[in-house]
């Protein structure tokens, strides 16, 4: 489902109830990293759908049909830490991609986005690129990595995110537009300390446990 401002909602019965389970404050560890990984299987669906295939051969114990494979390489390119709380889900489905990584710490003070490390494959100008963070918040974070991803060549970039909120969605939407956008659920709002509500608290402290 696409909204008026371009991001696309995921709509299916499924996510909604492993998302009450995430949110859920009396989750452990283990359950909220086993449904985060569910969420991120399922979000990989709805973020592939537009990857281009193309036509290959396939040999089937009776006769040969034809089968597809992705016409470009795929990137995964979580923002630490908490991104790497989607990748494992995704692998299943994309277990030849490439992972990169882009360190952006946020600033509790200022909420403004501190880049501190980045691992990019040069790969990255013909790759379809998944750049992948559990909240949008501001989006200072996403708009950063995706600064660097463009500098380093990408240009067929898909965001995508468990929890995003309003003034996110138009933070990435006004500084790239060109970048799809794929959310699991829309919240309400930031509060004053810039968390997502109702959101789901900090996302890396409650998969890692730290």
């Amino acid at each position: 489902m696409s909204t008026p401002d371009g991001a696309i909602v995921m709509d299916h019965p499924l996510l909604k109830v492993l998302m009450s389970t995430l949110r859920d404050v009396n989750s452990s560890t283990g359950v909220f990293r086993q449904t985060l990984n569910k969420i991120a299987g399922l979000l990989a669906t709805e973020a592939t759908r537009h990857f281009e295939i193309t036509a290959v051969p396939v040999t089937t114990p009776l006769t040969v049909t034809q089968g597809a494979r992705l016409t470009r390489p795929v990137i995964i390119v979580p923002i630490l830490r908490a991104g790497l709380g989607l990748v494992d889900g995704m692998l299943p489905l994309l277990s030849d991609a490439t992972i990169a990584h882009v360190g952006i710490a946020r600033n509790e003070e200022t909420a403004l986005p501190e880049p501190y490390y980045a691992k990019l494959p040069s790969t990255l100008p013909e790759a379809e690129v998944l750049l992948v963070d559990p909240m949008l918040a501001t989006g200072g974070s996403a708009c950063e990595a995706l600064n660097q991803l463009k500098a380093a060549g990408a240009s067929r970039l898909t965001l995508v995110t468990v929890v995003s909120c309003p003034e996110g969605i138009t933070a990435v939407r006004t500084a790239h537009p060109d970048v799809r956008l794929v959310t699991a659920v829309i919240d309400e709002c930031l509060n004053e300390r810039c968390y997502i509500v109702p959101g789901l608290g900090d996302a890396g402290d409650r998969y890692f446990g730290t």
